[in-house]
């Protein structure tokens, strides 16, 4: 493990991250966009910094982050007008600070991204499958992932991640969602927020730079057979499903488990179910 690790963005899954660091005896420097977070950053044991990326300028209260020997990039786009511009020129703004502050030459970058750089064309998709996502977050993740890889001064890795789920992350928000019909039948690409601590970590272990990993649990449900149990387990209605006609993908994670020797907690989102259930 490298002896410094910063984490830009610690929120849903930065916070259990450095967490999970500290305790393989990292020393973990955390960002949040208002001040009134870092006192959970510092309660957890994470040196708390606001840094602030808005599409014009940036906020760094310490560029002492930046020195660091590993960054974890874990801002994602929002749903936003014009995000495939608005997100590239937010993250493109932290370049210099990598480059003047890097403890190494090459500075090592592990930047989340997401499984929506795939277009939905009803087949298995892998890593080299990203291309015209049609939709304009997975543009926006793309354009970020090429300016992290693209630059000299970094050596990136990017992890795509599948739908998130754990951790405060009930299945019943895919219910209460849910207003239209749904494709039953189609697959779902989803991951455990434990297997994504646990890849992060591993890649960081193994020095797994330069590479692009698909992550999601390796078996996908079809959307009806999580929908029930979910329903099943939380207590909410089921939404109405419909004969198959939309459009899907299956993101193959085989890659990552190949390389990394990677073995998942969650093999199917389904046994997260299950363990709700059971009331774990």
């Amino acid at each position: 493990m490298a002896k410094t690790i910063s984490i830009l963005g610690c929120g849903w899954l930065g916070v259990p991250l450095g967490k999970a660091l500290l305790k393989s005896g990292c020393r973990v420097k955390g960002s949040v966009a208002s001040v009134s977070k870092k006192k959970g950053l510092k309660v957890a044991g994470i040196i708390p910094f606001t840094i602030n990326l808005n599409p014009e300028s940036i906020f760094i209260e310490d560029e002492d982050f930046f020195e660091t020997g590993i960054l974890v990039v874990s801002i994602p786009p929002k749903r936003i007008e014009n995000i495939e511009d608005v997100y590239p020129n937010q993250l493109k703004q932290i370049i210099p600070f990598i480059i003047k502050h890097g403890v190494e030459k090459v500075q090592k970058v592990l930047f989340i991204s997401s499984t929506s750089v795939y277009p939905e064309k009803n087949k298995i998709v892998k890593e080299e499958d990203a291309i015209n996502p049609g939709k304009a977050s997975g543009e926006a993740l793309l354009k970020v992932e090429r300016l992290f890889r693209d630059n000299a001064n970094t050596k990136t890795t990017v992890l795509r991640f599948g739908g998130l789920i754990g951790a405060g992350r009930n299945p019943s928000r895919f219910l209460s969602r849910k207003t239209n019909p749904v494709d039953g039948g189609n697959p779902l690409n989803l991951i455990h927020q434990d297997d994504c601590i646990g890849i992060i970590k591993t890649i960081i272990e193994k020095n797994a730079w330069g590479e692009v990993f698909n992550a999601c649990c390796p078996e996908h449900p079809a959307k009806k057979d999580f929908y029930e149990y979910a329903a099943k387990v939380s207590g909410k209605p089921l939404p109405d499903f419909k004969a198959q006609d939309g459009n899907y993908k299956i993101v193959d994670s085989s890659k990552l488990v190949k390389l990394l020797d990677y073995r998942f907690k969650y093999s199917t989102p389904m046994d997260y179910l299950r363990e709700i259930g059971n009331g774990q």
